[in-house]
């Protein structure tokens, strides 16, 4: 397996940001893309995504097979709850390993959250997705969505090699088309796909990233 790169490692964060300005699009607007309610919040942050982004997954679902569809479970989060996401993750972790050290707890957070400074989600840049079929069903990807590497034993990992092969096949589709619309895995999670930021700007050899972190603003 090829060397993960994970969120905390200093070349993420050397990536400078040249942000663009692109406004964050609500994709419930938007109408083509199916969007599920799991993660909603008050402010409806969780449906909103850059206008880049957002082009791009149109492209990644015109080239599935007919009856499939992308189905959106959260793209925007303010920074300030991707940091306590991160915090309470960090918690968890100190609880299971009180004897690791504050910058191995660090990296492995960041295997499952992003650290909030370079968090693709907060910059409206990640998109956490999956597929269904005809009748609107979340197909087989061998793991819920938002699994963690210990509650799956590494099954959320996107090349993890303990799924079937419908799951397989399945998580190879949703790469396929969502590579070919320019967006790249974190590959820890096989539902996270992110373009436009640090992580996207280092594993497309880009000289910076597109979107840095971004407050939600009225009219968005």
């Amino acid at each position: 397996m090829t060397e993960i790169i994970l969120m905390s490692d200093p070349l993420v964060a050397a990536i400078p940001v040249a942000e663009c300005g692109e406004r964050l699009v609500d994709v419930r607007r938007v109408g083509e893309l199916s969007v599920d309610p799991r993660k909603q919040d008050p402010a409806g942050a969780f449906a909103h995504l850059r206008e880049g982004v957002v082009e791009r997954l149109l492209k990644a679902q015109s080239l599935l097979p007919d009856g499939l569809r992308l189905l959106f479970v959260e793209g925007y989060r303010p920074p300030s709850l991707q940091r306590e996401y991160f915090e309470e993750y960090e918690d968890e972790l100190r609880a299971l390993h009180p004897e690791w050290p504050a910058d191995r707890i660090r990296t492995a957070a960041s295997r499952y959250v992003s650290p909030p400074e370079i968090a693709p989600h907060s910059a409206g840049a990640a998109v956490d997705l999956t597929l269904v079929g005809p009748d609107g069903r979340e197909l087989d990807l061998g793991t819920r969505m938002n699994a963690g590497p210990e509650e799956s034993a590494g099954a959320c990992y996107t090349d993890a090699d303990t799924i079937g092969a419908e799951a397989r096949a399945h998580r190879e589709l949703l790469g396929s088309v969502l590579g070919a619309a320019g967006l790249v895995n974190y590959p820890t999670e096989w539902w996270h796909w992110s373009f436009g930021d640090r992580y996207w700007a280092l594993m497309t050899g880009e000289p910076a990233a597109l979107y840095g972190p971004k407050e939600l603003t009225p009219g968005d």
